[in-house]
């Protein structure tokens, strides 16, 4: 799994839009004007998205009026809608009760008479049976062990409408996550799966049951109005059931409340699942400050833990279950301040959630905050020492302004606001800020073990930019400057790394043949290429192609669609490693979901039908003409390479008619999509093991049914 290679370009975009999306970075220009508020979504989604969690987080407390309130202005026709003001108003007399005291009764018989019966006569034909069993709570207290009423009580209620007025919100307002989001948790779901099926242990599993929830929320109730619609593509059904684990009932439901729209339908149900939010951010942090998108110099401005260890949440109350608290506690660990912040003024929900630039410290202050509670011990083995240190290197130091430019377009890390912010303890949130990074990004025991005893902090810091500045470089073909920067560092690298010492070589010897010095070029690949091939035979292929651009002295042979980002991304994490920074969790997260996608839809013998939605076919596109084995051969600490990333069916050839793929089985046998489809629904199989059973009778179904059940 470690070796799949992945188009980290196409990944920078996705978390920078859902960055933008979610309003977790600012311009640095624009934090520094006093004058300008700070950066706002430009779509309205994140607004909708906004109101959608205050609605949903005072239906989780039981403020009933305050989410009724918020519906009556954002989305009345959730009130006028009978089935979900009967759920309310039933909820809301609960929680009147659970006051218990004289005025919260009088208030509860009021919500009776004025507002609950009368619903429960037209909202749903059980509603008037759950209406009556609901007056028992006048008689059972919340906590009588003999009580009738003990689901009714259970605060279990408050998450499970919460969860279906969001699920009906999101649909209806079109406020979807941001895309990352989704395909996170679809290929995170995709990869518990494949694990489960082939029974091997996931080497993410710490991360992925902490990230991805075992809930979802209730599915949206679909109109009656809707049972009418004429039956779906059986192909759409099947696709939908198996991508977001429903059953077929489900499926078709869903896609009637989407009115037939599959990937509308695929959204909500996606969007149901719950993750942890808090965790996802800061493992994007994590990632943008790695690949410098954002400055690594700014503190973090959300409730940051090391990803290491278990979330922590306070629990409201001990009724709770483990799961259904921490559902609440992950909002509520994105309400917290850092970065020197003040309080933010509790305004009314109903203005825009924009944060005044008064409120926001100043970037100087941020920076000399982390610096004083920086951690300075158990990380010394990550500094390099005075003979090494990476600012004394003349390559460095002729792209120093170019590096300084970099930097100050990165992005300012501003973490997830809303209008129930609180502001924590400021120099504890800096100093869990900086524990967090240390451990992340400075984390590892491997590298150089000679120590600094001279400001450390700068070492590090120093050292990390380093390896960002020998990013830029190879990503944009300077692979000599790289190599004498590398070697500068510790000669020793190349020596563990040849294969990247080859790539660099093949960049060097390209450039140069492309500028017509074909003796210059020539002598690089006796003195390097040619040594390195002979010492490693998976290299000689590469080595003659290389050498063809002998033969076109015409063409520029380095921009040829030579992966220089993927080299680059290889180079980052490879010495990121050798000096002790580890890559970013969310990379290993990547890797093997990707792997693990591949492998799922090579079983299920088809192409998946969301990939291009969610983007994940622009995350496996790779432009390897040249460099194909050995950028996927440094992807990993082993020699292996990775999984296919075009081949989506492991045991035939896959026939696609634009719609509905049929399929070669491995005994050439055709099996038509209808036979498939059909096998599955009659015996309840999933599509690899319907596709093997028509394999045994040469594509046909009814056979196959025959034979079953005779």
């Amino acid at each position: 799994m470690d070796s799949m290679p992945v188009n980290w370009e196409a990944l920078d975009t996705l978390i920078i839009d859902f960055a933008k999306s979610e309003n977790l970075i600012e311009d640095s220009v624009t934090c520094t004007s006093s004058s300008s508020p700070s950066s706002s979504p430009s779509s309205s989604s994140y607004h909708q998205r906004l109101i959608i969690r205050q609605i949903r987080r005072s239906l989780e407390v039981g403020d009933i009026d305050a989410a009724t309130d918020l519906l009556r202005v954002h989305a009345p026709f959730i009130l006028d809608d009978h089935r979900f003001l009967f759920r309310l108003q039933k909820q809301k007399f609960i929680e009147l009760l659970r006051r218990g005291t004289a005025e919260a009764r009088d208030s509860a018989i009021d919500c009776l008479r004025t507002v609950l019966a009368p619903c429960a006569l037209d909202a749903y034909p059980e509603a008037y049976e759950e209406f009556k069993h609901v007056l028992l709570a006048f008689i059972y207290d919340k906590d009588d062990p003999t009580s009738l009423v003990a689901p009714e009580w259970s605060e279990r209620r408050r998450f499970d409408i919460a969860g279906l007025i969001s699920s009906v919100l999101r649909a209806h307002m079109h406020a979807y996550d941001p895309l990352f989001s989704m395909t996170l948790r679809y290929l995170i779901s995709i990869h518990k799966g494949f694990c489960f099926r082939e029974r091997m242990s996931s080497p993410i599993s710490d991360l992925t049951e902490r990230l991805l929830l075992e809930e979802r929320d209730p599915p949206a109730t679909p109109q009656e109005s809707l049972y009418e619609v004429p039956p779906f593509d059986e192909v759409d059904i099947q696709a939908l059931a198996h991508a977001v684990e429903l059953t077929r009932q489900g499926a078709i439901d869903s896609l009637r409340f989407a009115k037939g729209d599959l990937f509308q339908a695929f959204q909500n149900e996606l969007c149901r699942v719950r993750l942890d939010v808090s965790m996802l951010d800061e493992l994007v942090r994590e990632y943008c400050i790695y690949r410098g998108i954002v400055d690594s110099g700014l503190a973090s401005s959300s409730g940051v833990r090391t990803l290491s260890e278990p979330l922590k949440v306070d629990q409201p109350d001990p009724g709770y279950s483990s799961s259904r608290s921490c559902s609440l506690e992950v909002d509520c660990e994105t309400n917290k301040h850092s970065d020197g912040e003040s309080s933010i003024s509790n305004a009314h929900m109903n203005n825009s959630p924009e944060i005044n630039a008064d409120v926001v410290g100043t970037p100087r202050t941020d920076v000399e905050i982390r610096y004083s509670c920086e951690p300075t011990g158990n990380r010394d083995d990550c500094s390099t020492s005075e003979t090494h240190r990476p600012e004394n290197s003349r390559v460095l130091q002729r792209h120093r302004s170019h590096g300084t430019g970099e930097r100050s377009k990165r992005k300012r890390w501003r973490g997830r606001y809303d209008k129930h912010d609180y502001v924590p303890d400021v120099q504890q949130e800096l100093t869990a800020t900086t524990l967090a990074i240390g451990t992340n990004l400075l984390g590892g025991q491997q590298g150089l073990e000679n120590h600094s005893t001279v400001d450390p902090i700068g070492n590090r810091e120093n050292m990390y930019e380093t390896v960002l500045a020998m990013k830029e470089l190879a990503s944009r073909g300077m692979a000599a400057e790289v190599v004498e920067e590398v070697n500068g560092i510790d000669p020793e690298f190349f020596v563990q790394n040849p294969v990247l010492l080859f790539q660099l070589k093949q960049v060097e010897f390209l450039k140069l043949v492309s500028l017509g010095d074909h003796s210059s070029a020539l002598r690089v690949a006796c003195s390097h290429l040619g040594p390195l091939a002979a010492n490693d035979p998976s290299l000689l292929k590469a080595l003659k192609e290389t050498l063809l651009a002998l033969l076109r002295p015409n063409e520029d042979a380095l921009g040829k669609g030579l992966p220089l980002h993927a080299l680059a991304t290889s180079l980052q994490v490879a010495i990121g490693r050798w000096l002790g920074i580890e890559e970013p969790q969310l990379m290993k997260i990547m890797r093997a979901t990707l792997h693990t996608h591949n492998e799922w839809f090579k079983i299920q013998m088809c192409k998946d039908r969301f990939e291009g939605l969610l983007k994940i076919d622009s995350l496996k596109e790779m432009n390897t003409p040249l460099l194909s084995n050995a950028v996927s051969k440094s992807n990993a600490d082993t020699s292996t390479n990775g999984s296919s990333q075009v081949t989506v069916s492991s045991s035939g050839r896959m026939v696609d008619d634009g719609s509905s793929p049929t399929q070669m089985s491995s005994r050439d046998v055709v099996c038509d999509e209808n036979a498939i489809l059909k096998v599955m629904e009659f015996l309840a199989l999933p599509r690899a093991d319907a596709i093997h059973l028509l394999a045994q009778y040469n594509g046909n179904a009814e056979t196959v049914i025959q034979q079953i059940f005779a």
